[in-house]
């Protein structure tokens, strides 16, 4: 078939159509935020339970649980997220982590609890596989790398209301100590549902529809989309020569791997540095921040949430305001600026903490400034490895390399940082913050030389379908 699908959409300029998905889908972010926020401000709680009685190392334990069911739901919820559609995806995905986040209030002993965990790292990790491909196909091009990371900005919503909620459920005043940490989980859950409603008028992506032999309902799609436009506006924006295509009912595993290693393979070796750095970085700190602040802070658990509120806002507002630069500027630059600034903030952060010349407060702050910008080149690697391969194995080389990245740069981050903050020294947490630092500096120099410049360019032109014939 020829068909014009791609380029209508990239010409579009934004509409409420756009927001609306963002809003739907972006939301996933904000549960995300919630649900990690919660399980880290509720740290030093699950230790104080005498029903739990967790250590800092099998807090540790149970957050690389949640990781690692991220990283299996990814790889097989991806798979399946190019071969049944974006849409079936982001209901049963969702509705997992639903599930397994309801199910982590009920715990009852450690092993209880690391499995529910895994079970609503699961839900996310299908989600992310999911949604970012959706979020890729559908926005213009010219607004797709601000779009992507401002939704995954949105992630720190997530945390602030998961602090906020953190300060509540945990005042002895208000809830026993065995009771606030399981309502916390439990909202996480009714939140979950109530956005299953919000994706019921979602269409299906209009760019797998054709790949997959459906240009019918692709084209009514795109016509109602256009249709909420004037004439001039929705033939705004880039042109190109019409996309010819072999439909297909999916893609052999054999051909994406080819894809991914023998026809791309520094395009992987990018990809794969800049997940594990900032997966590292990201899970090696946040899901210890706690223990860190209870353990050489002396601050109160209940108090943790009002240290990560501002912890979350530099986090917010680093791919808010630096989003726009990366589709101006752009991608290589950027992502080379801010993992080079995230690796050199942490090293001095990490020499104050080491030599105590700060405190509970001036170090929050510090994690903000860092923050600011480690948030905006964390996001800038989802943004990359969902747009810089063809769009058939889309969904399944994000889930590759979240889950290789998380797998080597995540899953062990919280164990490792548990032993470090349970030994009790801080040359020894400086020595795992200096790692985390050399990661972001290593994938700086990677971008450098290895980094695609997608910025304003339709999906089409930065990776040629698979399926794409000579007209």
């Amino acid at each position: 078939m020829r068909t014009a699908i791609p380029m209508r959409l990239d010409r579009l300029v934004w509409s409420r159509f756009h927001t609306l998905v963002v809003g739907a889908l972006g939301i996933t972010w904000i549960l995300d935020g919630l649900e990690v926020t919660l399980a880290g401000s509720l740290a030093a709680t699950l230790k104080a339970d005498p029903a739990m009685n967790f250590s800092e190392t099998q807090i540790g334990l149970a957050s690389s649980a949640y990781i690692a069911g991220s990283v299996a739901g990814a790889l097989f919820f991806g798979w399946l997220t190019d071969r049944l559609g974006r849409k079936k995806l982001f209901f049963v995905t969702l509705f997992i982590y639903a599930i397994g986040t309801g199910l982590t209030a009920l715990s009852w002993n450690l092993a209880s609890f690391c499995f529910f965990r895994f079970v609503t790292g699961a839900g996310i990790g299908g989600e992310y596989a999911a949604i970012n491909s959706a979020i890729q196909e559908l926005i213009p091009a010219r607004y797709r790398g601000w779009t992507d990371l401002a939704i995954n900005g949105s992630f720190w919503i997530g945390a602030a209301l998961g602090a906020g909620a953190a300060i509540v459920l945990l005042d002895p005043a208000l809830f026993a100590v065995g009771q606030g940490w399981r309502l916390a989980f439990l909202l996480g859950g009714a939140l979950a549902l109530l956005v299953l409603f919000m994706r019921t008028w979602l269409p299906e992506s209009p760019r797998w529809l054709i790949t997959h032999g459906r240009p019918e309902e692709a084209e009514a799609i795109v016509s109602d989309i256009e249709r909420s436009y004037d004439e001039t506006s929705r033939l705004t924006g880039w042109r190109g020569p019409l996309l010819s295509l072999k439909a297909r009912s999916h893609t052999p595993l054999r051909e994406v791997f080819r894809t991914l290693f023998a026809d791309y393979p520094m395009r992987s070796f990018l990809g794969l540095s800049m997940m594990v750095a900032q997966a590292f970085f990201y899970n090696a700190i946040f899901f210890t921040y706690a223990l860190v602040l209870t353990r050489f802070f002396d601050v109160a658990a209940q108090d943790v949430g009002w240290y990560i509120l501002p912890f979350a806002l530099g986090n917010f507002l680093g791919p808010l305001v630096l989003g726009r630069l990366f589709d101006t500027i752009g991608r290589i630059p950027m992502i080379v600026f801010t993992y080079a600034a995230s690796g050199v903030l942490l090293t001095g952060a990490g020499v104050l903490f080491l030599r105590e010349l700060v405190t509970a407060q001036q170090m929050t702050w510090m994690w903000t400034v860092i923050f600011f910008f480690a948030s905006a080149a964390a996001s800038s690697a989802y943004l990359t490895v969902s747009e810089i391969f063809p769009l058939e194995i889309r969904a399944l080389a994000i889930a590759v390399f979240y889950a290789v990245g998380t797998a080597l740069g995540g899953i062990a981050a919280p164990v490792v940082f548990g032993i470090l903050v349970q030994s009790g020294s801080r040359s020894a947490i400086f020595g795992g913050y200096l790692f985390a630092a050399a990661l972001m500096l290593a994938a700086a120099v990677i971008v450098y030389f290895f980094g695609v410049a997608a910025e304003r360019k339709p999906l089409e032109a930065v990776a040629k379908p698979l399926s794409a014939v000579e007209p």
